[in-house]
């Protein structure tokens, strides 16, 4: 299962970039928010499509792309076990990013100001 594609996602490369990703976090980078994980180098529809081999796409539109992306990050989410997106850079470039979690204790410190705040 490690060598299953999904469309032109390949699970062995998307956990390898993962822990490279982990790696550099642990070595003192921000441990939250967004990392990108590869880039498409193009925001047009039509080479979307060909580069991930998503050629059942049946919307042809930004919208209709932001869907199938996003079925198929959940898809590649629940098989890496890790959140991934697609989304655009500051470039209007595709590409595959981690969502990085905050640890437990950071959520609940942040829940509780909220809560004494209100």
């Amino acid at each position: 299962m490690d060598e299953a594609k999904i469309y032109n996602v390949c699970l062995q490369r998307v956990r390898f970039q993962i822990s490279n990703a982990k790696k550099r976090m642990a070595g003192g980078q921000d441990a939250s928010g967004t990392v990108i994980l590869e880039s498409y180098n193009t925001g047009d529809i039509a080479e979307i499509v060909d580069i991930l081999e998503i050629y059942d796409l049946d919307d042809y539109t930004a919208g209709g792309l932001k869907g199938k992306l996003e079925d198929l990050a959940y898809t590649v989410s629940v098989l890496v076990r890790d959140r991934i997106f697609f989304d655009y850079d500051d470039k209007g470039h595709l590409g595959l990013f981690l969502a990085v979690e905050e640890t437990v204790e950071a959520a609940f410190n942040e829940s509780d100001a909220v809560l004494t705040a209100a």
